[in-house]
């Protein structure tokens, strides 16, 4: 047998023939050396493993593609490098196609060749060939790994940070998923097969290059066509065709927006207007709701001070709540318009968003686009309700909600209460011993003494229910009269003392006596009877104020008008005893 040393023809057949002959155990070991000494004059590599060949197609099996590739036997390739699982593959009998020699002889004597790494070699190269000429490839990305994804560029793997994703954040990279699309190789290692590539270096590039066309015929009030790029919290990026524009989330409609994304969406064509555009900084400031009519316009004539309208809170803070009334226009219900009777509360207490509400318009400020509104106004003013149902006199019953160090509050209603003083509790009683008969929770019945809806106060009394005991004593009693009192306490500054039992009345020790010698309380006792003159009277509180000086100095004046005069020469002593001489004559 013939053996061809240029391509190895006959190695095969020389080796299966002497692996089948009868050998003896010398013989065998003369045909390994034999062998041996084969390989090291030929050699195992043929010099075609791991190069890329020219073949075609002679058949197809059910898992194979046998290919003539112009060597000594056919070669053969798996159907599945033809085609994506599960579809037919995309080859046939007498196609052409290129073919990475795997192995040049396999055990069974065949070439096994590969698709995917001939189209992987063939891929390198032009990698490569890009890469050298700075020039851009085209990929698709497939797959997520850590720090990034991965792209397939024609057969050849590269990866893709992501940084190098965009030029900002993405947060849904979907969109990008599977899209054929430029890239830019920053770095490739084909003895380690590595290979970084770029889509934010192209769009960089490409950005630039349109934002020179753009803007150097951008001018304020432009309209222009876009596509929502990114959505933060405060507004949306759009793309207005290599510049982006910021569109915030106050210029996208007319109406309350509390997030971007309640409008738009990432990928959404729009159209805006420029607002604002700045050549040193090239920012620019987008808005929607400028290319729509201002609802705004006539606004105090649509919505008059005192009319009422029915609106939906759309937003609730500290200090109030916010109603739309029609889209676009909101006025604010501030909290002491919220409610007649509840103070100090949160507005969310009483309102809740979304909610459908009848208000009030109380003001309009078109200049400064604010509109106040009112909660409380289209509903009844319970004080002013309470005043028309009971009139001051009436008698009402209600409980007792809460005591405080000045009187009790009464519970009129769900919603009002009344107050009655400490000083309304009793005629005779002191108010704090008054207010000791009384505990919350206990039901009483109270006179109404006065309703002020304006300062949103109704006055009670319960002693105002029986006769005032001194009411004969308080009409006899004017200023300037002489009354008998009954001294009921000593103290150090005066004396304390009653009249008819009903009255109470103070003598301040500079009124106890003329002569100031006299003007000590300790001459007095408690229970004796004393004679003052009344200097005022507060019928409100049933109290006088008396003095003893006052009444000795008129009596001394009435002694000298009856019985002297003042140029007689005749003392006070001897008027007053002439006086008293006469008067015991006289009896």
């Amino acid at each position: 047998m013939d053996i061809c040393s240029a391509c190895g023809t006959g190695i095969r057949e020389y080796r299966i023939y002497m692996a089948s002959a009868t050998q003896t155990p010398t013989t065998e070991r003369a045909h390994e050396d034999f062998a041996a000494l084969l390989d090291e004059t030929l050699g195992r590599d043929t010099g075609f493993d791991g190069s890329v060949v020219t073949g075609r197609v002679v058949r197809l099996t059910d898992e194979f593609a046998i290919v003539d590739v112009g060597l000594k036997s056919e070669g053969r390739v798996s159907l599945k490098e033809f085609g994506p699982v599960g579809v037919a593959p995309d080859v046939k009998p007498g196609d052409v196609v290129e073919l990475y020699v795997e192995r040049y002889e396999d055990r069974d004597g065949s070439i096994v060749l590969s698709r995917e790494k001939a189209r992987r070699e063939e891929a390198w190269t032009a990698l490569e060939r890009a890469f050298a000429n700075n020039q851009r490839v085209n990929g698709t990305i497939y797959g997520r790994v850590k720090g990034g994804f991965t792209v397939d560029l024609g057969g050849a793997m590269a990866f893709l940070p992501g940084s190098q994703v965009d030029i900002r954040p993405v947060r849904d990279v979907g969109p990008l998923m599977g899209q054929p699309q430029p890239f830019q190789i920053l770095k490739m290692d084909r003895a380690r097969g590595n290979i970084v590539v770029s889509r934010r270096a192209v769009l960089e590039e490409t950005r630039a290059e349109q934002r020179s066309e753009l803007i150097q015929g951008l001018k304020e009030g432009m309209i222009l066509d876009g596509v929502v790029k990114n959505i933060t919290d405060y507004g949306a990026f759009v793309d207005l065709g290599g510049v982006d524009g910021l569109l915030h989330v106050t210029d996208i409609a007319w109406k309350r927006i509390n997030h971007p994304s309640e409008a738009l969406q990432i990928g959404q064509p729009v159209r805006v207007q420029v607002i604002r555009f700045n050549p040193d900084t090239q920012r620019i400031s987008l808005g929607m709701k400028q290319l729509e009519a201002d609802p705004w316009e006539n606004v105090a004539i649509k919505y008059p001070a005192g009319a009422r309208f029915t609106g939906r809170v759309t937003n609730i803070t500290d200090y109030g709540a916010f109603v739309e009334l029609e889209p676009g226009v909101e006025g604010l219900v501030h909290v002491s318009e919220m409610s007649w009777t509840k103070k100090n509360v949160h507005p969310g207490k009483i309102v809740a968003t979304s909610q459908e509400v009848d208000v009030m318009v109380l003001d309009v400020d078109s200049s400064k686009r604010r509109i106040s509104l009112g909660l409380k106004q289209v509903q009844r003013n319970p004080w002013e309700q309470f005043e028309e149902e009971h009139k001051v006199g009436s008698i009402i019953e209600g409980e007792i909600r809460n005591i405080t160090e000045f009187g009790l509050f009464v519970g009129l209603s769900a919603d009002i209460d009344g107050m009655v003083h400490m000083s309304d509790l009793s005629w005779d009683e002191p108010g704090e011993a008054a207010m000791a008969h009384y505990e919350k929770g206990q039901v009483v019945k109270a006179k109404v003494l006065d309703v002020d809806p304006e300062k949103e106060r109704i006055s009670l009394g319960i002693k105002q229910l029986q006769e005032d005991p001194a009411a004969d004593t308080l009409s006899r009693v004017q200023k300037g009269a002489v009354v008998t009192c009954v001294v009921t306490a000593v103290q150090s500054n005066g004396i304390e003392v009653k009249v008819d039992d009903v009255l109470t009345g103070f003598i301040r020790r500079a009124e106890l006596a003329r002569d100031k010698a006299e003007q000590r309380p300790e001459r007095f006792a408690v229970g004796e009877k004393v004679d003052a003159k009344v200097v005022s009277v507060d019928r409100a509180s049933r109290k006088l104020a008396l003095t003893i000086r006052g009444r000795e100095v008129e009596e001394d004046k009435a002694a000298i008008n009856e019985y002297g005069s003042s140029d007689s020469g005749a003392s006070l002593g001897d008027i007053l005893g002439a006086a008293i001489r006469r008067r015991n004559t006289d009896a």
